[in-house]
């Protein structure tokens, strides 16, 4: 097992066994300052996230439902 994986298992069953709420709580702010780093997103991925929210704010979007519905109709078809 390389270190990498030992330190991850190693730190689940800390965190698994933990009841200090100090102690998680700083956990989940390590780890919810440090996905903001992991997120760098292109201006062409920013542009078609904008236009999405633009999209379901003019109301131009499918709801889910819909969706299953007319794949499953697609795919009695096939």
């Amino acid at each position: 097992m390389n270190m990498t994986s030992q330190i991850k298992k190693n730190l689940i069953l800390r965190i698994k066994d933990s009841k200090d709420l100090n102690f998680l709580n700083a956990l989940q702010t390590i780890f919810d300052s440090s996905e903001q780093a992991l997120f760098q997103l292109s201006s062409e991925q920013q542009s078609v996230i904008e236009k999405g929210k633009s999209d379901i704010k003019n109301g131009q979007f499918f709801k889910n439902e819909e969706v299953i519905s007319e794949m499953k109709q697609w795919l009695k078809k096939k």
